[in-house]
C-alpha cells in the first residue's frame, strides 16, 4: 500500500494498527526535514568508511588521531548528568515489542534501552508499532491483555533510552525525493517528534543510545542533528542526552573525540562487546595473523578486550561521563538448575570485574539477571550513584595493546564451527520471521552475536584456518557442517520451513561470497519481500 504525503515523499509500507497515530503529516514532515538536511553528510561519511577500510586492507596501521591530540590532552568535561541518568548501575535492553518493554521497564533496572537496532527485526510493522509502544511508555499507558495475563507498568519504572538504527541502514518504506530515508534519522526523528515535550513535562528527557559509529565525525553529525531537532521543536539545547556504544575498534581510538563532539549532549560510553569483536574480525579480516579462535575463547579477559574496556573507563571518568559495561546475555532456565548455577557464577564474575574496574553500570538481557548484577554493583558502590571519582590514572593504553589480537591457548575447533553455524542459522531464520532478539542455548542472541558467528566462518574459510580436532577449514568443510546442522534444525520442527532455506542461502553468501559489511543489509531485502 502506497500513501503519498507530498509529491516528493511517499510511505510505501503496508498499513499497521498504529500507522495513522505514528505517521502523522507533522511527524513525516519533521523526519523529511532531518533527512534532507543531513543525509548528504551521512552518505559522505559512509563513503569515508569504505575508503578507510581500503587503506587498512592495504596495511595502514590503526593509531590515535594525530590531528586531535589537543582534544585528548585538553582539560574539558561533558555537560552535567541529568538526575534520572546519574545512577545507571543496571541497564536492561530489548526490542520495542510491547510485552518485552513492559517487563523490562518493570524489571527493577535503573535504565531500559528500547532497541530499534540489533535486537529488532526491522519489518515495517515492528518499526511502526515500536514507535507507538514508545509513545505509550512515555505516557505511562503501555499495557497488554493476553488470555492468561494483563501486563501493565508499575508505579516506578526504569528510565527510558532509545537506540535508533545505525548510519549504514535505510528505511525503505519511506521514500524522500526518490530514495529511501535514513533509518537513523527516521527512528530518532519519529521518537523525538512525538515524545520530546511530553518527556520534559514528566521530569525526564529524550535520551538515546547511538550505535555503530566509526569516527568522531559521525558523532559530530549526530550532535548537529540534535541541535537542529531541538531548535525545530523549540526544545532547549542540551535537553537531548546520548550514550555512545563503543562497538567498533575504529571508535576505540577516538573515544575522547567522540565525547568532545557530543559534549553538550553526552551521557557516557558503553563497552558494546559483541559488536566490538565483530568489528575486530571485520577490520582485520584479510590478515592471516589476525584470525581469531572460537567465540567461546573471546572473553573480556583476553588482553585486547581488557585494554579496550580499561581505556573506556579512564576516558569517561576523566571527562565526567558514565562508563557502562557490556552485556550479560545469559537467559536463566527454569528446568536446569545446574546450567543456571554455572552461568550465574560467570555473570557475577563478569560484573565483579566490571565494577572493580570502575564501570558505573552494566547491561543485562533478562529481568532475572537484574538483581544479580545489582547485588554486585551495590556491594562496590553502596549509596553512591556512580564511580566517576575513580579516574583510573593507573591505566595507560597504547595503540599496540588495542590491536595485538593474541589470545592465550587459541584454538579453532569443530565444536566452535558447529556452534557458529547453528547460532547463525537459528538467528537469521528468526530475524527473517520478524524476531530480532532470540533465545538460543540459554543465551539472548541478537544481530551482533550472529555477526560474530558468520564473520568468523568467513575468516576461517578464507584463511584455511587449522582446526584443532582435524585438518583445516574449507568451503567444503563449511558446507558439510551447514548441511548437517540445517537438517537437524529442520527435523526439530521449529521455525518456518521456507525461512530455513532462506537463512541457509543467506548464510552461504555471507560465508563464501565477498565479505558483507553487515548481514542486516542483504537480509533486509529478504524482509522486504515478505513485508509487501
Amino acid at each position: 500500500m502506497s500513501i503519498p504525503t507530498t509529491d516528493d515523499i511517499a510511505v510505501l509500507g503496508p498499513g499497521t494498527p498504529a500507522s495513522t497515530r505514528v505517521l502523522t503529516p507533522e511527524a513525516l514532515d519533521f523526519v523529511t526535514r532531518l533527512h534532507r538536511e543531513f543525509n548528504p553528510r551521512r552518505e559522505k561519511l559512509l563513503a569515508n568508511r569504505a575508503e578507510r577500510r581500503r587503506r587498512i586492507q592495504s596495511g595502514e596501521r590503526l593509531d590515535f588521531v594525530a590531528d586531535t591530540l589537543n582534544i585528548r590532552t585538553g582539560d574539558w568535561r561533558v555537560a552535567p548528568t541529568p538526575a534520572d541518568l546519574d545512577d545507571r548501575r543496571v541497564e536492561i535492553t530489548g526490542p520495542v515489542d510491547r510485552k518485552m518493554m513492559i517487563n523490562a521497564l518493570n524489571s527493577g533496572a535503573k535504565i531500559f534501552m528500547a532497541d530499534f537496532e540489533d535486537a529488532l527485526s526491522p519489518t515495517w510493522e515492528n518499526v511502526v508499532e515500536g514507535q507507538a509502544n514508545l509513545m505509550d511508555a512515555v505516557r505511562r499507558t503501555l499495557a497488554l491483555e493476553t488470555p492468561d495475563k494483563r501486563y501493565q507498568l508499575n508505579e516506578r519504572v526504569a528510565t527510558l533510552l532509545v537506540r535508533p538504527r545505525g548510519w549504514h541502514l535505510v528505511e525503505s518504506h519511506v521514500v524522500v525525493d526518490g530514495a529511501p530515508i535514513s533509518a537513523s534519522l527516521f527512528d530518532f526523528g519519529m521518537y523525538f517528534h512525538h515524545n520530546a515535550r511530553e518527556l520534559i513535562e514528566r521530569g525526564t528527557g529524550p535520551y538515546f543510545y547511538l550505535p555503530k559509529m566509526e569516527s568522531h565525525l559521525e558523532a559530530r553529525l549526530w550532535n548537529d542533528v540534535f541541535i537542529f531537532a531541538q531548535e525545530a521543536l523549540g526544545v532547549p539545547r542540551g535537553t537531548i542526552r546520548a550514550t555512545v556504544l563503543i562497538e567498533t575498534i575504529l571508535a576505540a581510538f577516538e573515544m575522547d573525540e567522540i565525547l568532545f563532539e557530543l559534549r553538550e549532549h553526552a551521557a557516557g560510553l558503553n563497552a558494546g562487546r559483541w559488536d566490538y569483536l565483530f568489528s575486530v574480525i571485520k577490520v582485520f579480516r584479510e590478515r592471516p595473523e589476525c584470525v581469531l579462535p572460537d567465540r567461546a575463547q573471546l572473553t573480556m579477559t583476553v588482553p585486547f578486550m581488557r585494554a579496550y574496556t580499561q581505556l573506556l573507563v579512564r576516558t569517561c571518568h576523566r571527562r565526567g561521563a558514565h562508563a557502562i559495561g557490556g552485556m550479560a546475555a545469559f537467559i536463566p532456565s527454569r528446568r536446569d538448575p545446574e546450567v543456571n548455577a554455572r552461568a550465574l557464577a560467570k555473570v557475577r564474575e563478569d560484573k565483579e570485574r566490571e565494577s572493580g574496574d570502575g564501570f558505573d553500570g552494566t547491561w543485562v538481557a533478562h529481568p532475572d539477571l537484574v538483581p544479580v548484577a545489582a547485588d554486585v554493583f551495590d556491594r562496590v558502590m553502596g549509596e553512591r550513584p556512580n564511580q566517576k571519582d575513580r579516574l583510573r590514572e593507573d591505566v595507560h593504553i597504547d595503540a599496540s595493546q588495542l590491536t595485538d589480537l593474541a589470545v592465550p591457548n587459541a584454538a579453532i575447533t569443530l565444536g566452535g564451527i558447529e556452534t557458529n553455524v547453528d547460532v547463525a542459522l537459528q538467528y537469521i531464520e528468526s530475524w527473517l520471521r520478524g524476531q530480532g532478539a532470540v533465545a538460543i542455548h540459554n543465551l539472548m542472541e541478537d544481530a551482533a552475536t550472529a555477526e560474530i558467528s558468520r564473520s568468523q566462518l568467513w575468516q576461517w574459510v578464507r584463511h584455511e584456518a587449522p582446526i584443532a580436532d582435524d585438518g583445516t577449514m574449507s568451503a567444503q568443510g563449511y558446507h558439510d557442517v551447514r548441511d548437517r546442522v540445517l537438517a537437524s534444525l529442520k527435523a526439530a520442527g521449529d521455525g518456518d520451513p521456507t525461512r530455513w532455506d532462506d537463512a541457509a542461502a543467506l548464510l552461504d553468501v555471507l560465508v563464501l561470497g565477498e565479505f558483507q559489511e553487515f548481514l542486516t543489509v542483504p537480509g533486509y531485502k529478504l524482509l522486504d519481500d515478505r513485508a509487501g
